[in-house]
């Protein structure tokens, strides 16, 4: 059987990885101490105990794949040294992942421990859970951070895993936002369509795994799949009873329910993962609750945004770069040597390194990771590329190079009214449609005199070669180490 949270957090605990607080309230306290935690890459794991006004034993994670070691531990790699190597491992990880999805379908069981509590009428209640109020301007409390949506296209019969947004409207009712372009969102449509609700069910405490996959725009009704290949067996599922949809067995909570066409209620503000308050308040669906399934001891999964680096900065840094360099090798384009979607802002700022071949290469590059990246939702607003010999994960490397070998006359192009979301704060709202601009930057050297470019100031590659092997280790009786 796969891991589940509790399995996770005693593994993460015998990494000295996981911190227990108890007594931390759900109103602003538990954002407050997760957003301190950020400041740290190799920052513990959070688990809030005994929280004011619930019973001990509800709990609230946050912070589960924020650190490289965890990350590490929730995708089954082994520990890096650097980013540059993780990425390097990830890639190859992914295409053997994609290549055995076909291996992976998920399995469905007989029974799970979800299913030890159930609430239905007027026993619902959606704040049973210390549902945290994250950041001091927020709109509401929410359910949904660290969460899975499970829904189904009508037409295909594909489901979706998604994260998306969930706020706490009242005891049987929550608020939904889902960005244009995302597949829960093209389901819902389609029921709408249709005139009938969309069944979901939203799951809110299970192994990080779960939540790591519903953050990535995976091809479409291959997240379960996803997650078998990535811990090496199928997922178990188990097929939920209102609404019949397949869901995750090793949830610690599951809210089954409907979206209705044609109800919105007011959603946000919230804090998002740009920085900013950036959609406001809002009309948005809402899910109408009909049962309520939960483990003894519920584990409820945090993730709160905020202004970068914020809850999953790290891991998607590294998914969201390998899965655009993967983009990049299918469309044809050769000697990409790496590729960074940097965690200063998810998604804005993208680098990519390549060894250029031919006049135009890198421009090439620049205008297909531009849209490469803008699928389901924000696209990049600086798409920077540069030669082979940068360090894409290294701001002072990529601006070193943008400062030396760009022309701003002859390398800065702007693509306009393409693609952006709701969330861009630089879009003033409200709006009727959200269009923004890209800047692409050829920062490499110039082709047609590449091989005249002066020398850069380094040392060869196997003088460095010779000097870690004579002192890569601590030298006996060296305070520093060289």
């Amino acid at each position: 059987m796969p891991d589940d949270l509790r399995d996770w957090l005693r593994k993460v605990q015998q990494l000295n990885g996981l911190r227990i607080l108890e007594g931390v309230d759900w109103n602003l306290e538990m954002g407050f101490f997760t957003a301190e935690n950020w400041k740290q890459k190799e920052s513990p794991a959070l688990l809030f105990d005994k929280v004011p006004g619930y019973a001990p034993g509800f709990r609230v994670l946050t912070s589960s794949i924020q650190a490289p070691s965890r990350v590490a531990l929730t995708l089954g790699l082994p520990r890096m040294t650097s980013d540059i190597e993780f990425l390097e491992v990830l890639r190859q990880k992914l295409r053997q992942w994609e290549a055995s999805l076909g291996n992976f379908e998920p399995n469905l069981v007989p029974s799970s421990p979800v299913f030890e509590n159930t609430l239905s009428g007027n026993d619902l209640d959606l704040l049973k859970f210390p549902a945290p109020f994250w950041h001091e301007k927020d709109g509401g409390r929410y359910l949904g951070t660290g969460d899975a949506l499970i829904t189904r296209d009508p037409d295909t019969n594909h489901v979706n895993l998604g994260t998306y947004r969930v706020m706490v409207q009242d005891a049987k009712t929550m608020g939904l936002y889902m960005a244009p372009g995302r597949h829960g969102k093209i389901h819902c449509e389609k029921h709408h369509a249709m005139g009938r609700p969309c069944p979901m069910v939203l799951s809110i405490g299970h192994h990080p795994l779960v939540f790591a996959t519903g953050c990535q725009q995976f091809p479409e009704g291959t997240e379960y799949a996803f997650i078998g290949a990535i811990q090496g067996e199928p997922a178990d599922i188990m097929i939920e009873e209102v609404t019949g949809l397949p869901v995750p067995a090793s949830s610690e909570i599951l809210i089954a329910g409907w979206c209705p066409p044609g109800k919105t209620m007011k959603e946000g503000p919230f804090g998002e993962y740009t920085g900013y308050y950036a959609s406001g308040e809002r009309p948005a669906p809402i899910i109408e609750v009909g049962r309520i399934y939960y483990r003894s001891d519920p584990i409820m999964l945090g993730a709160p945004p905020g202004r970068p680096p914020n809850e999953n900065s790290f891991y998607n840094l590294l998914i969201t770069s390998v899965i655009l360099h993967h983009e990049l090798e299918k469309s044809g384009v050769p000697d990409v040597v790496n590729v960074c979607v940097h965690d200063i802002v998810r998604n804005l700022l993208v680098t990519v390194s390549l060894k250029q071949r031919y006049a135009g290469h890198a421009k090439q590059v620049a205008v297909l990771a531009s849209e490469l990246a803008a699928t389901g939702g924000m696209g990049p607003r600086y798409v920077i590329v540069v030669d082979e010999d940068i360090d894409v994960t290294s701001i002072k490397d990529v601006f070193w190079a943008i400062c030396t070998r760009s022309e701003p006359d002859k390398d800065i192009d702007i693509l306009r009214r393409v693609r952006s979301s709701p969330l861009d704060p630089a879009i003033r709202k409200p709006a009727e449609a959200f269009f923004t601009s890209r800047a692409l930057i050829d920062a490499c050297k110039p082709f047609e005199w590449i091989n005249e470019f002066p020398e850069a100031v380094d040392f060869s590659s196997d003088f460095k070669k010779k000097m870690l092997t004579k002192w890569g280790r601590k030298q006996e009786g060296s305070k520093n180490g060289y």
